[in-house]
């Protein structure tokens, strides 16, 4: 299997003019600094970037200094994104310089065995992009072509940057095939954990939320969950089994704690998805007599395809996700090392929108 390509902040010896941007240099290690710009390639765009998110990934990303397949350091650094296109490359026809846009942060190959069976992404040579804290970005020709997506006029850049982790959870909410009267238990309230409860109850499911933090379980509450576990320091399947039980569960913290609680709070015949990805050689203990004669569906769901992405879209510029519920808090692009470093120790902010110079 080939490995995933990552865009990095390595760039083409030609250069245009100097860039602020954040750039990953390893274990808690990021700074601001003047990355030369790159002079576009066929097929690329460049956008000026009107808002940028905060995401957990960024955040492990941060705290373990790379990902294996979506960031190696040196590299530019963040992954949510939405902006106005600012250039355009030679060979570019469906795009035009002023057009508001969002770029996914991937785009599958659309030739591998598992973009030829509708699994784009688990694509043998999937595409990433990185660099959304930053002032300028170019979106390489693939993702031009396959997962860059228009905006409405009246879309804010704010709620468009919430496209890519919110297909990852549509991604999830599919594979997971919840519908209307089911009862899901969603673990952790971070963003995912929101969204997921958010898209639940618009598919008229009965939700739980299990999580910490009291900013964040009100905000839950406030996006329709029907019954709020605090977790606290306590063992999420000794706090949550009361209330179930539950034909979904939902694991969106990444823990093999929370993974192994999830099996014991499914019910019979029910259905687990370990959304949340735990660190690189982990393992876990499973009672296998229960996966057994509880007849248990576990499944896990990564990332999002072109699909999952125009669809998360749709339910941002339809109004039933908006940044008004996720984004928490602000900061300029220079104050982001110091602002890692605080999400890093703890804080419990959902997610902090990024202000750069172009940002309105």
């Amino acid at each position: 299997m080939r490995h995933a390509k990552v865009v990095e902040a390595a760039a083409p010896a030609s250069y245009k003019a100097c860039v602020k941007a954040a750039v990953l240099h390893g274990r808690e290690d990021v700074r601001i600094e003047d990355v030369p710009e790159p002079a576009l390639r066929a097929g690329e765009v460049r956008v000026a970037i009107r808002a940028a998110l905060t995401c957990g990934t960024d955040l492990k990303v941060f705290k373990r200094g790379g990902h294996p397949r979506m960031i190696q350091p040196p590299a530019l650094f963040g992954h949510e994104l939405a902006g106005v296109i600012c250039e355009t490359g030679e060979r570019v026809t469906d795009w035009a310089i002023g057009d508001r846009v969002v770029p996914a942060n991937s785009a599958p190959c659309g030739e591998c065995f598992h973009c030829r069976n509708a699994q784009e992404n688990l694509c043998d040579d999937l595409l990433f992009l990185n660099g959304a804290y930053a002032e300028r970005i170019v979106i390489p020709a693939r993702i031009v072509q396959r997962n860059l997506h228009r905006l409405r006029p009246q879309t804010a850049f704010a709620d468009a940057a919430l496209a890519e982790p919110l297909a990852c959870v549509v991604q999830g909410v599919e594979e997971s095939r919840l519908r209307a009267g089911q009862h899901v238990l969603v673990i952790g309230s971070g963003p995912i954990g929101l969204m997921f409860t958010c898209l639940a109850k618009n598919l008229g499911c009965r939700v739980t939320l299990a999580g910490r933090g009291t900013q964040r379980l009100q905000m839950a509450q406030h996006l329709g969950a029907d019954a709020i576990v605090n977790v606290g320091d306590g063992d999420v399947a000794e706090t949550a089994s009361a209330l179930g039980p539950f034909d979904v569960v939902i694991e969106a913290v990444g823990t093999p704690q929370t993974w192994e609680a999830a099996t014991r709070l499914v019910r019979k015949g029910g259905t687990v998805n370990f959304f949340g990805g735990c660190a690189a050689g982990a393992t876990i203990t499973l009672d296998t007599e229960r996966l057994h004669y509880a007849s248990l569906s576990l499944q896990a769901s990564f990332h999002h395809t072109p699909r999952t992405f125009r669809r998360a879209l749709e339910f941002i510029e339809g109004g039933t996700v908006r940044a008004a519920d996720f984004v928490d808090g602000e900061c300029a692009l220079d104050e982001l090392p110091a602002l890692f470093a605080r999400m890093s120790r703890g804080q419990r902010a959902i997610k902090t929108l990024v202000r750069t110079a172009q940002a309105t």
